[in-house]
């Protein structure tokens, strides 16, 4: 679902509609295995390595443990970031003499503590600027400790690598200073969101997290980082794209472009950009632009249904704040709500005619009472009007082309 587009924020699954979007937000993933730190990157991190290790230890070390001249050069002359994320560790460090400060980075469960709520608390209210009352734990425990990803491991060329939802937490001396929340997938850690107490934000704390993120991907044979939806339109998140090499991923091809400065630059003088579509309008002369509004939906690979089809969720951007309180939720009311979502020219979202081609709609895997059973089983199945929303057919026939062929294969939707 990552590589068609799709996003986690706490249990909902989400996927934005770029062409209709004000803000179009695009997929973006590094190769861990081909990073190259820049130059304010690398900086950040040996400031932060010098402030833990202390310049007492610095001095010591150097006398007790001093590098040849071809492995000072080596140093300098490769950035290793395998290497200097663990340059600060304690149990990466020579002993002795002992460093200034003891740093810890472990991977823990995503459950709610109240020490990562103080983290929370603080940093919505002192970077974010958020005032007291749309900070909440049920808020965070919505938005950063629920999770439909199971915890589990798997056996990687003989190394264990966790899999699921997890907090990576940093410790100094004993006390939580920063948390990133990571989905570990078989071939991807993909960032959910990162956060970190004041007192260490002058160590730019942010891309702290991303090249231990990075390094985590490449350590660990995850290969790929998806740091979230790149906002070129918005300057404040246009700096994931700092961190190279990244790929977009094209909204309707779905196949992953290099995100350099020619693509920067495109995404500067247009709204929405999709090279599959750029090449299909020269190829065909056409020049038109859908206007057609756009839908949301939010289905996990077991997929909850309504019988009465009218349940819906609030969708929110996962860079955005979403901790204000259930009861101060607004929805947003659906252009044209009895038009099927395969009907919008949503980037991306098969058409009906690819559905009825690509996808046997008829033994899509359904649960109900606790019994699995195929579409085709149902008594209103057949009778049903895959063009109605509301029907059981409709709702179905939508995921569908949400999600995409393949995936609808593969997944079970549990009526309750």
């Amino acid at each position: 679902m990552l590589n068609r587009g799709w996003r986690r924020s706490g249990t909902l699954l989400y996927k934005p509609d770029q062409r209709a979007s004000c803000c179009p937000q695009y997929t973006i993933r590094l190769d861990s295995e081909s990073f190259h730190a820049s130059k304010d990157q690398r900086q950040a991190l040996n400031r932060f390595n010098k402030y833990i290790i202390g310049e007492e230890y610095a001095k010591e070390a150097a006398k007790l443990y001093p590098k040849s001249r071809e492995q000072a050069k080596a140093r300098d002359a490769n950035f290793d970031i395998i290497e200097r994320v663990h340059e600060g560790e304690k149990d990466f460090l020579k002993a002795p003499p002992e460093p200034s400060h003891i740093l810890k980075v472990t991977l823990e469960s995503d459950s709610f503590t109240e020490e990562k709520y103080k983290i929370y608390e603080n940093y919505q209210r002192k970077v974010h600027q958020d005032s007291p009352h749309q900070i909440s734990k049920q808020g965070f425990k919505r938005f950063l400790c629920s999770s439909p990803l199971p915890q589990s491991k798997a056996i990687s060329d003989g190394r264990e690598k966790s899999l699921g939802s997890y907090h990576q937490c940093y410790r100094i001396d004993g006390k939580l200073v920063a948390v990133g929340v990571l989905d570990l997938l078989p071939q991807c850690v993909s960032a959910v969101y990162f956060m970190y107490h004041e007192s260490v934000q002058q160590y730019s704390f942010g891309k702290i997290g991303a090249l231990r993120e990075i390094a985590l991907a490449k350590e660990l044979d995850y290969k790929w980082w998806y740091a979230g939806f790149y906002i070129h339109s918005c300057v404040k998140m246009r700096y994931k794209g700092d961190y190279s090499p990244q790929y977009m991923l094209d909204p309707e091809s779905y196949n992953w472009n290099l995100l350099d400065n020619s693509m920067k630059k495109r995404l500067e003088a247009n709204k929405y950009v999709s090279l599959a579509h750029a090449a299909l309008n020269l190829e065909s002369g056409d020049k038109s632009r859908s206007t057609a509004p756009s839908v949301i939906i939010a289905p996990s690979t077991d997929v909850s249904v309504p019988n009465d089809s009218s349940d819906s969720g609030k969708v929110e951007d996962e860079a955005e704040d979403e901790d204000e309180d259930e009861d101060e939720d607004e929805e947003c009311p659906v252009p044209l709500p009895d038009l099927p979502i395969f009907a919008r020219n949503m980037p991306g979202i098969l058409t009906k005619e690819q559905i009825l081609a690509e996808a046997n709609i008829d033994h899509i895997k359904i649960r109900i009472w606790g019994e699995e059973a195929e579409t085709s089983d149902l008594i209103s199945w057949a009778v049903d009007d895959m063009d109605t929303v509301k029907s059981l057919k409709g709702i179905i026939t939508e995921l569908v082309g949400a999600v995409g062929a393949d995936l609808a294969g593969k997944m079970v939707v549990a009526l309750n």
